[in-house]
């Protein structure tokens, strides 16, 4: 069993940056599926970002341009910084891990609030 925890999360003002961590209890390597999600009050849950064996890192839409994921094998944390943050931006993360589209390890999520 492979545990995901998130950290980073917190208040930021529009325009600000933040950088969130996952780290995991076991070896990531072992997946060639991580992902940054998210889901805001009354919407369903959305991809962010993701790094998979086969494409490499994608983006959604809504934040190419402005976030970046990356993973560091040898501390089996999954980073995903975000800039130029919005008001829209505001939900909880969550980090998953799995094999293709089955991503079957979550984090509990940690709160990301941008105000104006």
């Amino acid at each position: 069993q492979v545990q995901l925890v998130e950290s980073g999360g917190g208040l930021v003002q529009v325009g600000g940056s933040l950088k969130l961590s996952c780290a995991a209890s076991g070896s990531i390597s072992r997946f060639n599926a991580i992902g940054w999600y998210r889901q805001a009050p009354g919407k369903q849950r959305e991809l962010v970002a993701s790094i998979t064996s086969i494409a490499g890192a994608q983006y959604a839409k809504s934040v190419k341009g402005r976030a970046t994921i990356a993973s560091d094998n040898a501390k089996n944390t999954v980073y995903l910084q975000m800039n130029s943050l919005k008001s829209e931006d505001t939900a909880v993360y969550y980090c998953a891990a799995g094999v293709g589209s089955d991503m079957r390890y979550w984090g509990q999520g940690t709160q990301v609030t941008v105000s104006s």
